[in-house]
Parts: structure tokens; C-alpha cells; sequence
């Protein structure tokens, strides 16, 4: 079987000084690196492209990093996504691990800090304990068994991106308020939509590293709120806010099995996917 293409989705705000450690880390073979702009006003664009000449430039259609990802997602031509971060914090180099769990199987690769292979030098004792916590629900409302809900590292096959749901063409609202997964909530709600639809899912151990250059934006307890809201949100039969696109339902019962199934914990190493859960 030949190695799947692999597209790199970067959504990108002002990192100008971080985007060239981010492509070194890029490693051969890629089939595309998309960095989609969230309306830098410094030469991130401009270094990306003397970076990488065959880099692909997205503008984001509204505001946040929900919708950055949409957009990215949408401009992708590979079999394979993988979603990175433009601070340092994830390092590309570890995309061929989860790409290997794809081919074994899995049709989702979350990556975790807390399996053994994987670690962090940025998780604070506090954000550690309230992801702790956060798992624990997220587990709970969807039949899963992560070990790490809030990291964004992300690799899947692009064939499922309308299970998804995300809408990267409709226009901003006139009142300025974002449209339903735009902002920092989009990594639990794929998270929501993938437990929903039943993807067979593996955590690879990854290693979380400190941003490099600038200052997070994260906020423990504004951002822990609205991870809760979101799993709530989502919850029922299908049941999500009305401006949410409706197509999730009907596509994910057309492609993929109706009972969700734990996720398995895996070493450093070692990809399989899960098993389905008799129902």
C-alpha cells in the first residue's frame, strides 16, 4: 500500500517568529502545507512563502481558530489531514506516528501527553487537574476513555471532514458574535462529532512542548467553561444549535456504524485501532 498524502493545516495569527521552526520540523514527503491566515499584521505570510515556496496561503474567511480550521480543512487535497499548531507547541516530526495509525486502521489519531511517550514542558499542575476533570466528563457524556480531551494535535483521514459539520463559507454575523465551533471550542467539539459518529480512535503519545516566541492566549477558567458548554451543547441524539450545519447527522449514519466504542490507550510504538463495542 502506498503511503497516504498528507496535508498540514496550520492556522496561523502573528507568527512570524514561530513559523520557522515550525516548517524545519515539517518532515519529507508531505504532500501539502496549508497555513491558513487569520489576518496577520506581521510577515507571517511572507516568511511561510521564503520558507516554503510551495506553501499553500488560506485566508480565513471570519474570526478564530474554528473557523481557521474549517477553511483548512476545505483547501486540503490529501487522503490525510493533520492539524497543527503555529506556536512550536507540536512538533510535525511526529505526524509519520499517527499517520501510521491510520494505515493500521483507524480512521482518527489524537494525540495525548499522558501516555507513556508522551509529555508536556508548558501543562501547568492547575491545567493538568482541570483537564483531568474535563476528560472525566467528556468520557462520561460520549462512552470514551481518553486520557487527554484538551490538546490539539489531530490527525484523520480527510474522506470524514463532513462528519465534521464545520462550515467555512457562510459570512460573518452582523453583530460581530461568532458563528458555533469558530473559536478555541472547535477541538472538543470535533472531539463531540468524532465520539457521535461512532470513528474508531487511537491516542498516540505526543510531546507538548512551550510556545516558542509570544504569549497564549489560553484562559483556564474562561476556556474550561467553554469546553463544558460545548460537550453540553452537543449532547442528545444528534441534538446541536440551530446554526450548526444539518448535514452532520444523515452523512455520519450513511458512513459510519451507530454505536461509538472506547478509545485504547497506546505505547509509543504500538498503533492498532479499537474494537467495536457489541451493542
Amino acid at each position: 500500500m502506498l503511503s497516504p498524502r498528507v496535508s498540514i493545516v496550520i492556522p496561523a495569527l502573528n507568527e512570524e517568529r514561530n513559523i520557522p521552526h515550525v516548517f524545519d520540523r515539517i518532515p519529507e514527503g508531505i504532500h501539502e502545507v496549508i497555513l491558513v491566515d487569520g489576518q496577520s499584521v506581521d510577515n507571517t505570510v511572507e516568511i511561510a512563502r521564503r520558507m516554503r515556496p510551495d506553501v499553500c496561503i488560506v485566508s480565513q474567511t471570519r474570526r478564530g481558530k474554528g473557523n481557521a480550521l474549517a477553511c483548512g480543512f476545505e483547501a486540503a487535497t490529501g487522503d490525510v489531514i493533520a492539524m497543527v499548531d503555529a506556536d512550536g507547541s507540536a512538533d510535525p516530526g511526529e505526524i509519520p506516528r499517527f499517520v501510521a495509525a491510520l494505515v493500521d486502521g483507524a480512521d482518527f489519531a489524537k494525540g495525548t501527553r499522558f501516555s507513556p511517550g508522551g509529555g508536556s514542558n508548558d501543562i501547568t499542575r492547575l491545567r493538568k487537574l482541570g483537564n483531568s476533570f474535563l476528560t472525566g466528563i467528556f468520557n462520561m457524556c460520549y462512552g470514551r476513555n481518553y486520557s487527554d480531551l484538551c490538546y490539539g494535535y489531530n490527525v484523520f483521514w480527510r474522506k470524514l471532514v463532513p462528519v465534521l459539520g464545520f462550515d467555512a463559507c457562510s459570512p460573518r454575523r452582523e453583530d460581530g458574535t461568532p458563528l458555533w465551533g469558530d473559536g478555541f471550542e472547535v477541538e472538543t467539539l470535533i472531539h463531540v462529532r468524532v465520539a457521535k459518529a461512532g470513528l474508531r480512535v487511537v491516542e498516540v503519545p505526543s510531546y507538548e512542548h512551550s510556545r516558542i516566541h509570544g504569549v497564549s492566549n489560553l484562559n483556564a477558567t474562561r476556556d474550561g467553561i467553554r469546553v463544558v458548554r460545548t460537550m453540553l451543547a452537543e449532547l442528545g441524539p444528534w441534538r446541536r444549535p440551530v446554526e450548526a450545519p444539518p448535514m452532520v447527522a444523515a452523512v455520519a449514519s450513511a458512513m459510519l456504524p451507530p454505536a461509538a466504542s472506547p478509545v485504547l490507550p497506546l505505547g509509543p510504538q504500538s498503533y492498532a485501532p479499537e474494537e467495536s463495542v457489541p451493542s
